[in-house]
């Protein structure tokens, strides 16, 4: 009888053993590159981001009624459809552990862009984010704790509201004209439309002069400990796209934006594979 049970934990024990390896690899592998733009537009808003991976996701949001509902357009939006529902919520379960992505401590930034309403819309943010604070990064007098998620605010962003509080539970995404200032506890992030800034599209080469431009930006972003993100870049696969991509990561650009998940997703997985056999 005895043999017979210590054969069985045995079995059992190697087919748990067999099986770990298989549970571990089925894990997406986070690639800290890749945002999501317009992420509530794929069928399943941040899950199919964290599916493939992306550890940057976007929402638009609105007040309407109470809510913060999201959507791209009025038009769009739906009771129910919130920030709560749609990213909240999944994000604080997935995050009980310390980290969306399970076994790593990888971070995931959740850029919420205003719509409407500024002022009246980040206040009923602020109000809502409190109920979340033990999974998100935090800013209090001066202090900076980081978390599982960092939220940082863009669109219609009430900077002086932003600035005079105490205590937060989001940041402020910054422009070009905050290059320079430093202050990554109110702005960790430098966003800006790419073609305000560059006439390179990923035709040809890319002019050295921009090439030289783009790396300053990143170097200075980073010496003030804040990260570089580029909207309006090309997103329609082929060549121009990798090509301009191919330079955002040689510039060590931090986020690179997209809509297409699995182009990202591959791209970013490949430059990895080229890197390490170089």
């Amino acid at each position: 009888m005895l043999r017979r049970t210590l054969g069985v934990l045995v079995a059992a024990g190697t087919m748990l053993l067999a099986a770990a390896p298989a549970q571990a690899a089925g894990r997406p592998e986070p690639l800290p590159r890749a945002h999501a733009h317009n992420d509530y537009e794929h069928e399943r808003p941040l899950l199919d981001a964290l599916d493939h991976g992306f550890t940057s996701v976007e929402a638009d949001i609105y007040l309407v009624d109470g809510e913060l509902r999201v959507g791209h357009d009025p038009e769009d939006l739906r009771p129910g459809r919130t920030l709560q529902s749609l990213y909240l919520d999944p994000l604080i379960r997935r995050a009980r552990h310390g980290s969306v992505f399970p076994g790593t401590r990888q971070r995931l930034q959740l850029l919420v862009d205003i719509k409407n309403n500024g002022e009246a819309t980040y206040t009923e943010l602020d109000r809502v984010l409190k109920a979340y604070k033990r999974m998100l990064t935090t800013y209090h007098k001066g202090k900076v704790r980081p978390g599982a998620v960092t939220v940082v605010v863009s669109g219609e962003r009430p900077r002086e509201l932003m600035a005079g509080q105490d205590r937060r539970y989001a940041f402020y995404d910054g422009r070009m004209d905050d290059l320079g200032q430093g202050d990554p506890g109110l702005i960790p992030l430098i966003s800006d439309n790419w073609t305000n800034h560059f006439s390179w599209l990923g035709e040809g080469e890319m002019p050295a002069a921009e090439r030289a431009k783009l790396r300053e930006i990143v170097t200075t972003a980073h010496r003030d400990g804040q990260r570089v993100r580029f909207w309006a870049t090309p997103d329609t696969a082929g060549a121009a796209r990798d090509a301009l991509w191919r330079e955002l990561v040689a510039a060590d650009v931090d986020h690179i934006n997209t809509d297409d998940l699995a182009g990202l997703r591959d791209f970013l997985r490949e430059h990895d594979r080229e890197r390490a056999a170089a």
